[in-house]
C-alpha cells in the first residue's frame, strides 16, 4: 500500500509489476542523461563570453543532435514494446475472476468454481477494527492463490469505473456493456489495496480494493467455506 512520503511506485508483488519498475528506472536514468547534456550545453552558451560560432551554427552539431534523440528513443521503445506485449499476453488460466463495479462498490464471482459471488464494500470508519486501514478495508476481500495464474474480467453494472491494483501492475476500465481482460500471477504472499482509479460519482474515493493473497491450501479452505455458505 502507498505511504507517507513515498516518492517511488509501491513494491512489485508481480512480474508485470516488476518491469514496470525495471523500465521506469531506465527511462528515468536517460532522462537524467538528457538532462545534464542540456544544462551544460545552455550554460556554456549562456555564461561563455566567446562562446565559438559552431557551437550555434555547424552541420556535424545539427547531425548529431537529429540522430543521438533518435538513438534514445530507440532505447526506451525496446524494453517498453516488449513490457506491453508482456503484459497483453495471456496464458492458459487456473481461475478466473470476474469484477463488476457499482456505485459505489465491487462484485466478484469466481465462475471456475460452484457459483460463487459476493459484494466488496468500504469498512465505514465508526465500525473499523484496530488492525483495519481506513478507507482501504472492505468487508469481503478478495482471495487468490499464490504463483498461479489468473484471469480477471472486469465490467461494470451501471456506469464508468477503473479496477486498479498498483503492487500487481493492474488497471484496467470497467465499462458497462463491455468485458475487459487482464492477467496476474502474484509472487508475494500479504495483503494489497488499490481503488477506483476512475471518477464514477459522489463516492468515488469510497471504493476501495482489499487482495489477499495465500498459498494455495488456505485458498483451497476459503473456497469450500464460500460454497458450503452458498
Amino acid at each position: 500500500m502507498a505511504t507517507w512520503n513515498q516518492l517511488g511506485l509501491q513494491d512489485a508483488a508481480s512480474p508485470i509489476m516488476q518491469g514496470y519498475l525495471l523500465t521506469s528506472d531506465h527511462t528515468m536514468l536517460i532522462i537524467m542523461m538528457i538532462t545534464v547534456l542540456v544544462a551544460y550545453l545552455l550554460t556554456s552558451i549562456l555564461f561563455n563570453k566567446y562562446t565559438n560560432r559552431f557551437m550555434l551554427e555547424g552541420q556535424t552539431l545539427e547531425t548529431i543532435w537529429t540522430i543521438l534523440p533518435a538513438i534514445m528513443l530507440i532505447f526506451i521503445a525496446l524494453p517498453s514494446l516488449r513490457l506491453l506485449y508482456l503484459t497483453d499476453e495471456i496464458n492458459q488460466p487456473s481461475i478466473t475472476l470476474k469484477v463488476i463495479g457499482h456505485q459505489w462498490y465491487w462484485s466478484y464471482e469466481y465462475s471456475d468454481f460452484l457459483p460463487t459471488e459476493f459484494d466488496s464494500y468500504m469498512i465505514p470508519v465508526n465500525e473499523m477494527k484496530k488492525n483495519n486501514f481506513r478507507l482501504l478495508d472492505v468487508d469481503n476481500r478478495v482471495v487468490l492463490p499464490f504463483n498461479t495464474d489468473i484471469r480477471i474480467l472486469i465490467t461494470a453494472a451501471d456506469v464508468l469505473h477503473s479496477w486498479a491494483m498498483p503492487a500487481m501492475g493492474l488497471k484496467a476500465d470497467a465499462t458497462p456493456g463491455r468485458l475487459n481482460q487482464v492477467s496476474m500471477n502474484a509472487k508475494r504472499i500479504g495483503l494489497f489495496f488499490g481503488q477506483c482509479s476512475e471518477i464514477c460519482g459522489a463516492n468515488h474515493s469510497f471504493m476501495p480494493i482489499t487482495m489477499e493473497i495465500c498459498p494455495q491450501q488456505p485458498f483451497i479452505n476459503w473456497m469450500s467455506n464460500m460454497i458450503q455458505e452458498a
